[in-house]
C-alpha cells in the first residue's frame, strides 16, 4: 500500500514549501526547545542557538490602521528582550546562581508551539521558520501570566553535524502591555 503525498501548494509569497523533512526537523527543534524549557534545563537550551543569536522582542504599540508599519518597535529602540548569546548565558548563571529572587521559587510553565511553517532562505541552509506559541507561566500560588504571539526565526544548519539552530529570533507578543510583574520566562 502507497500513501499518496498531495502536490505542494504555494504560500502567500509564491515559495513552495514541499519538504515534509524539513518541517518535522524545525517542528521537533521546537518541540525540544518548548520541552527544554518547562523542564528548566536552560543551559541545554542554549546549546539550540548559534554562537552569533539575536534574540530579540521589540516593544510594540497601538497605532491606527494607516500607521501599522509603526507599530512594532525597530531595532536600536526600546525592546522587551535585545539579547545575544552570552547576555542568555549570563541570564542562566544568574538563574543558576540563586539570586533570581524573581524565580526563587522557580515558576512552572507550559510552552506550546504551532502553526510553524518553513521556508529556504536567500543563503544556502538558511531557513526562514514562523510560528506561534504560547506560554503559560504559574508562580507560588496565584500568579497566573499568559504570553501568546508570533515567532521568526532565521535556522541555520550546523556545520559539524548538519543539525538545525536558530540564528536569529525576533518574538512579537500579542499584547503591547506586559501585565506580569516580570518577564523572567524565555520565549
Amino acid at each position: 500500500m502507497s500513501i499518496h503525498t498531495p502536490e505542494p501548494t504555494a504560500d502567500a509569497s509564491g515559495a513552495y514549501d514541499d519538504d515534509i523533512r524539513l518541517h518535522f526537523e524545525a517542528q521537533r527543534l521546537y518541540s525540544r526547545e518548548a520541552q527544554l524549557l518547562d523542564q528548566h534545563r536552560y543551559a541545554d537550551w542554549l546549546e539550540l542557538f548559534t554562537e552569533d543569536l539575536h534574540y530579540w522582542a521589540p516593544v510594540r504599540t497601538n497605532r491606527l490602521r494607516r500607521q501599522q508599519a509603526l507599530a512594532d518597535g525597530a531595532p536600536g529602540e526600546v525592546a522587551i528582550f535585545d539579547e545575544t548569546k552570552a547576555s542568555l548565558a549570563w541570564r542562566i548563571r544568574r538563574f543558576d546562581s540563586g539570586m533570581a529572587w524573581a524565580e526563587d521559587p522557580p515558576s512552572r510553565t507550559r510552552h506550546l508551539i504551532t502553526n510553524v511553517m518553513v521556508r529556504a532562505a536567500d543563503e544556502p541552509g538558511e531557513y526562514i521558520a514562523e510560528s506561534a506559541f504560547l506560554c503559560y507561566r504559574n508562580r507560588l500560588e496565584r500568579e497566573v501570566d499568559l504570553y501568546a504571539g508570533g515567532r521568526t526565526d532565521l535556522l541555520r544548519r550546523a556545520p559539524d553535524d548538519g543539525r538545525l539552530l536558530i540564528a536569529r529570533r525576533t518574538i512579537l507578543l500579542d499584547q503591547n502591555v506586559l501585565l506580569a510583574k516580570n518577564i523572567s520566562t524565555f520565549l
